[in-house]
C-alpha cells in the first residue's frame, strides 16, 4: 500500500532537520528519509553551530533526529531515495518517491504534496593515498568551520581546482605559514600566485605522491620528486558533486553549471511542489548553522504554498 505525506524531506542533515522540525511543528504530517552517509561523518567535531560549538556531527544529528521524533505527524525512514516521480494519480499527491530501506527496513513508496531536497554533496578528494587517514583531524574542507584550530600552525592548502588562491587569501586570516598545493592541476594565475606572495603565501606546482605523518599526526607534503614540504595540517578543497541528482534525472529541475539546484529565495526549484536547502543550492558547501537557517527558510515556504492561496480558499468556500 502507498503512503501519503503532506511532505517528504530527503536527508537529514541540519538543512533536512531544521526543515523537518519546522514543517511538523506546523502540523504537517512529514516523513524525513536518510541513508546515513553523512558528508561530514569523518569530521570529530562541528563549529559554530551556536549552543553546540565543539560537537560532534553525528550527535548534532542524533539530537536533532531525536527533537523532530518526539512530535506527533513525525516519521523517519532510514532508506536510500531511488527516484522522485510525478503522482499518477488524482488528488493532492505531487510526487511519488520509491526508496531502498536500509538497516533492516523495507523498500516504501510514498506520496506527497511536497518534496523538499536536503541531501548535500557527495565530494571526491585529490587521488592521493593516504589522504583518508588525515581527513577530518589534521586536513579539512572547511575554512570558516576550522580554521580557527588551525590558528598559527604551518598549513598546506591542496586543491585541483581554479579557486585556490581566493581560499588561501580567506585561509592567511587564520595563518600566515601556507604553502598552496596545486598537485600539478589546480589553477593559480601568474597575477594571483604574486598578490599571495605579497601576504607570505608560497604556490608549489609540482605533483603529490602523499601525505605524511607520525604518531597519528600529519608532518608533511610528499612530492613526487621525493622532497617532503613540512606541514602541521591544512585544508583540502574536494570536487562536489550533488547528492540529488542520482534521482532527480526525471524532473525538470533547474541547475547551475556545476549542477547546484537553483531555488527562488524561499527554496522553490523549478518544479512546483519540489524544494531543495542546505548545500545542493548555491552556494554550495557551507557551515552547518546556514545550512539549517536555509531548511527552516525553505520549510515554511512549504507550509504557506500548502495552504494554498487565500483567493482559492475564498472561492471554494468554507473548509477545514
Amino acid at each position: 500500500m502507498t503512503e501519503h505525506v503532506d511532505a517528504l524531506v530527503i536527508g537529514a542533515g541540519p538543512a533536512g532537520l531544521a526543515a523537518s522540525l519546522s514543517l511538523v511543528r506546523a502540523r504537517r504530517s512529514v516523513l524525513l528519509v536518510d541513508s546515513n552517509r553523512p558528508r561530514n561523518s569523518a569530521t570529530l567535531h562541528a563549529h559554530g553551530f551556536i549552543t553546540r560549538d565543539g560537537i560532534s556531527p553525528l550527535e548534532l544529528r542524533r539530537l536533532g533526529r531525536a527533537e523532530f521524533e518526539s512530535y506527533p505527524g513525525a516519521a523517519f525512514h532510514s532508506g536510500l531515495v531511488r527516484s522522485v516521480l510525478p503522482a499518477d494519480e488524482a488528488g493532492d499527491a505531487r510526487f511519488t518517491v520509491t526508496t531502498k530501506g536500509m538497516r533492516g527496513e523495507p523498500n516504501r513508496e510514498v506520496t506527497a504534496q511536497a518534496v523538499l531536497i536536503a541531501t548535500g554533496l557527495v565530494e571526491t578528494l585529490p587521488a592521493l593515498p593516504s589522504i583518508r587517514a588525515w581527513y577530518g583531524t589534521n586536513l579539512h574542507s572547511c575554512i570558516d568551520c576550522d580554521g580557527y584550530e588551525k590558528a598559527d600552525a604551518a598549513l598546506a592548502l591542496i586543491g585541483e581546482s581554479s579557486d585556490l588562491a581566493e581560499r588561501a587569501f580567506l585561509l592567511s586570516q587564520w595563518s600566515r605559514d601556507l604553502m598552496v598545493f596545486t598537485n600539478g592541476v589546480g589553477e593559480v594565475t601568474a597575477e594571483e600566485e604574486a598578490a599571495l606572495r605579497r601576504r607570505g603565501i608560497s604556490v608549489d606546482r609540482r605533483a603529490i605522491r602523499d601525505i605524511v605523518g607520525e604518531q597519528g599526526a600529519m608532518t608533511g607534503v610528499e612530492l613526487e620528486d621525493g622532497e617532503v614540504i613540512q606541514r602541521e595540517g591544512g585544508f583540502v578543497r574536494p570536487q562536489w558533486t550533488p547528492a540529488a541528482l542520482s534521482f532527480l534525472q526525471h524532473l525538470p529541475v533547474e541547475t547551475d553549471a556545476d549542477g547546484l539546484i537553483l531555488v527562488d529565495d524561499h527554496g522553490r526549484t523549478s518544479v512546483p511542489g519540489l524544494y531543495a536547502a542546505g548545500d545542493s543550492i548555491a552556494p554550495g558547501a557551507g557551515q552547518l548553522m546556514v545550512a539549517a537557517g536555509t531548511g527552516a527558510r525553505t520549510a515554511a515556504a512549504v507550509n504557506r504554498d500548502l495552504l494554498g492561496s487565500l483567493l482559492d480558499v475564498y472561492r471554494d468556500g468554507p473548509g477545514d
